[in-house]
């Protein structure tokens, strides 16, 4: 029998899934199920549906886009309608799937399965807005703007975490299996739908990029001439990965494309996706993606379920390393949009004045120029008309005297 708590003031944690099935393996890790609380009061203008139940301390509201839809724009509606409907909300989890930029050359080897994480790396918080920029003189991409990193909280679990990883293995596979023993159904595939399972390494194609894909819905007409050659793994557990992750509302799939834009962003990009850049500065959180694709013509769904699962997995390992009292002592994420809000009305502010006396100080500049000019016009110190008669000029008709004499 699901439990019920009495307030929604309980629940600190905001977990965002996209899509359905990230969603649904989400719902899976829970420690516990949820009813609605009792004096929750979801306004009409919140279309969120949300899920709820905790995990070890926590307590947790689980939201998803509407089905179909994606993007930037959806996710920031989504977040805020959670932090507005659920204003005790400390901290956010953006949760799924993304397509991976996989770089043997510079010893990144990332693999179908394998989950990233969103880091800061002293110059961006962890997310770039990749079609968000213009071209520059020299053929490079100068991005606009700036997003938020995640919150303190989320950071120093997330250093602790890495920490325990160099001493001991991660419990994501252990995580998978008990999912998968108290759900069977997420385990096998269904309907022609491959399950919430390893796909296997033959199933993990990473052509050149130069190569397109043939054709079909799988990659059995590609030349396999054309695989990239690399090390088998002795493991079908993921790796993860920290850094960077590209995020917009452009849709990446195709390797030339992908390499270029990664390149072109002028950072380690780890993996694309289609969300995060609307949440970063209005949803204090972390962003977690399991690697479904390589961001090219060969993506297929075969290993989106199964990625959705690692990166859901990877995100519950990350929150028994958050002790409740750290959370509790988090500012809320009301007051931290709130803060954010109040900062960028501040330097816009700033920005106006500045341009003000910018404009000001460039009239003073413009008069003294003016001035200056004045001054160096030759004058004929001394020079006036000797008489009343010399100020008329010869030839003047008669009544041109009467006129002026008036």
């Amino acid at each position: 029998m699901e439990a019920q708590l009495h307030s929604p003031d309980l629940y600190t944690i905001g977990w965002i899934a996209p899509l359905s099935i990230e969603r649904a393996v989400a719902i899976a890790l829970l420690d516990e199920r949820h009813k609605a609380p009792k004096e929750f009061n979801q306004p009409e203008s919140d279309t969120n549906s949300y899920a709820w139940g905790k995990i070890g301390e926590h307590n947790i509201v689980i939201a998803s886009l509407p089905a179909g839809v994606i993007g930037t724009i959806s996710a920031a509606t989504t977040a805020s309608n959670l932090v507005s409907s659920l204003p005790h909300i400390r901290i956010g989890l953006l949760v799924g799937i993304g397509g991976g930029i996989p770089r043997l050359d510079q010893g990144r080897d990332i693999r179908l399965g394998d989950v990233v994480i969103s880091q800061p790396d002293g110059s961006t918080g962890g997310v770039i807005q990749y079609d968000l920029g213009k071209a520059g003189s020299n053929g490079t991409w100068e991005r606009r703007g700036s997003l938020n990193m995640p919150p303190l909280v989320l950071l120093h679990a997330l250093a602790s975490l890495k920490s325990e990883h160099e001493i001991a293995p991660s419990k994501v596979p252990g995580l998978l299996r008990a999912m998968w023993t108290a759900n069977p159904r997420m385990a096998a595939p269904n309907n022609d739908a491959p399950g919430y399972i390893h796909q296997s390494a033959e199933h993990d194609k990473l052509f050149h990029c130069g190569y397109s894909h043939v054709g079909g819905t799988t990659c059995d007409r590609c030349d396999e001439s054309y695989l990239v050659d690399r090390r088998a793994r002795g493991t079908t557990d993921p790796a993860f990965h920290y850094g960077i992750i590209a995020s917009g509302n452009t849709l990446v799939k195709e390797a030339l494309t992908r390499d270029e834009v990664a390149e072109s962003a002028g950072e380690g990009c780890l993996c694309f996706e289609m969300e995060a850049a609307g949440l970063m500065n209005h949803f204090p959180c972390i962003v977690i993606r399991g690697i479904s694709d390589y961001a090219d013509s060969h993506k297929n769904d075969r290993w989106q379920r199964y990625a959705a699962a690692t990166a859901a997995a990877y995100a519950k390992e990350l929150l028994s390393f958050i002790p409740a009292r750290n959370l509790e002592a988090t500012k809320r994420a009301a007051d931290v949009m709130i803060s954010i809000t109040e900062d960028l009305a501040r330097i816009q502010s700033d920005t106006s004045n500045t341009k003000q006396e910018v404009q000001s100080m460039r009239t003073d500049v413009l008069n003294l120029d003016r001035q200056s000019a004045l001054s160096r016009l030759p004058i004929a110190v001394g020079a006036s008309f000797d008489s009343h008669a010399e100020e008329k000029q010869p030839n003047m008709p008669p009544w041109y005297s009467t006129y002026t004499d008036s």
